[in-house]
């Protein structure tokens, strides 16, 4: 594919949007508080697009498309399991969150949350959390370098080494100046333009092969194991595929968007909004990488670039199918969905360096517009060290996030739930379980298993975190008091 004028045209105007906003976030942005987390000042609607699309990164509209069509059905469970413990992370993890929070000394990031929650005087859980943060969040933004490298080089013919700079200037620029607000009020835009192409995409590419029937058999004649729920990993591939849905308690990216919500009330019906969009966008994402097989088994001198790299399938249908005005608007949405979740982590990296680290330990005294600049500084160097491990050619975006997802579902997903509802849970179950799910996930992956490292990753944790605190001292009385406080209000709220 190369680039016309209407793809120029459609993606500047798109860029230049988002940057627009950034602007109009910066005149909002006066205090550290409204870089961190908006001021806590998100209302339903935009708390579940900003959570729906800081989640679907380029995965969603690559990797995820790329899988189906590559392998069929059997990746199907991956968005099963990450359907379930969305919902179950909406239901139980994002009220609690909001509150205890908000009461753990008005808490700005997770690393800050944990501190008070278990009372840590030697700031030994905010040094090692906001560490977990940067080795596990410099790979995931990595994830996304690679998906907008391989959408500037797919549409206007870039070397991938160009391309990941291009790819990646405008999310740093708007991150950089807006800062929360910025990256919340774009997802709700980027969140849209998604949903309207998983939708329009998969739609025309069951027209093109004659319907859902057609379709189906016609990749039954290209390979019929593509047609089978269990695929060559069986039962272990499908729990793999599954886990997924465990890493949603543990990504902070998402967490943000809860803390940030202006009321415990404005949960629920941000549930409702945020799944119902999610569950369009996966269906959209799934339907194009399984009926695509279809679409090329039909148009086989057109499938080159999808057989070099399948994680192309949703750009080459979407140029070879739309007007490139249209296609452009399409193709835009590929950009938004990494550029959401790009700038998401960014922030979130920015802030556990700027709040954990600089004004943790350094610069208690700092000043807001000193911990603003710091944290613009700290998007930079981010963004840099991302640029760095996206710089191999070869990497793939899918397997990139499945890595960072697990660190981050292991790390802290254990100790996100029990931190919320265990009154018994103390410093050194908490500590522990993250440490042990962190270093059982590195570990894990390293063996080459076929199970997914997030399974036996949570699995420990969780086991870390339980023994641990019932064989050591029980947490301080003030500490049992504000949790006893937090489900009272809870308990009222209906949670």
């Amino acid at each position: 594919m190369t680039a016309s004028t209407p793809l120029l045209v459609t993606f500047a105007a798109y860029l230049l949007l988002m940057i627009g906003i950034g602007l109009a976030a910066y005149r909002s942005t006066r205090t550290f508080d409204d870089y961190v987390l908006g001021g806590r000042s998100l209302g339903s609607y935009v708390t579940a697009l900003a959570a729906g699309a800081s989640d679907m990164s380029g995965w969603l509209m690559m990797g995820l498309p790329g899988a189906l069509y590559l392998s069929g059905l059997s990746e199907t469970w991956i968005a099963v399991g990450l359907t379930i413990g969305a919902w179950c992370n909406w239901r139980y993890v994002a009220g609690p969150l909001r509150v205890y929070t908000e009461r753990a000394n008005n808490a700005l990031t997770l690393p800050d949350y944990f501190t008070h929650r278990f009372a840590d005087g030697l700031k030994l859980l905010r040094i090692s959390s906001a560490l977990v943060i940067l080795v596990f969040f410099a790979i995931y933004c990595a994830s996304g370098i690679v998906a907008g490298a391989r959408l500037f080089e797919s549409v206007f013919g870039l070397p991938y080494a160009q391309a990941m700079w291009w790819g990646a200037a405008a999310t740093i620029l708007y991150t950089f100046v807006g800062g929360f607000l910025a990256v919340s009020w774009t997802d709700t835009v980027q969140a849209t333009l998604m949903i309207l192409a998983l939708l329009l995409v998969p739609m025309m590419v069951l027209i093109g092969v004659g319907g859902v029937g057609q379709g189906v058999a016609l990749i039954e004649q290209v390979d019929p194991a593509r047609l089978e729920w269990l695929g060559a990993g069986g039962m272990v591939a499908m729990v793999s595929a599954l886990a997924w849905g465990l890493g949603y308690f543990g990504q902070p990216h998402i967490l943000a968007r809860f803390m940030a919500a202006g009321s415990l009330a404005t949960i629920p019906r941000a549930r409702r909004i945020g799944m119902t969009w999610m569950i369009l966008c996966l269906f959209g994402a799934l339907a194009t990488g399984f009926f695509g097989i279809a679409w090329f088994a039909a148009h086989p001198a057109l499938a080159g670039p999808v057989q070099a790299n399948p994680e192309r399938v949703f750009i080459v249908l979407a140029g070879l199918l739309f007007d490139p005005w249209i296609a452009g608007v399409l193709l835009s949405a590929i950009l938004a969905a990494i550029m959401s979740t790009l700038s998401a982590q960014l922030l979130v990296c920015s802030s556990a360096l700027t709040e954990d680290f600089y004004r943790g330990l350094l610069r208690p005294e700092a000043s807001h517009r000193e911990l603003v600049w710091f944290g613009r500084s700290m998007v930079l160097s981010v963004a840099l060290l991302a640029i760095f491990i996206a710089r191999d050619p070869e990497s793939r975006v899918l397997g990139l996030v499945a890595y960072a997802w697990a660190g981050f579902g292991a790390a802290f997903g254990p100790l996100v739930l029990l931190s919320l509802f265990w009154r018994r849970m103390n410093l050194a179950g908490a500590l522990a379980g993250m440490f042990a799910g962190a270093v059982t996930v590195l570990l894990w992956k390293r063996a080459d298993s076929a199970l997914y490292e997030m399974v036996p990753g949570v699995i420990v944790a969780t086991l870390a975190i339980v023994v641990v605190s019932l064989l050591t001292r029980a947490p301080p009385a003030a500490v049992r008091t504000t949790h006893d406080e937090v489900q009272a209000i809870l308990r009222e709220a209906g949670y």
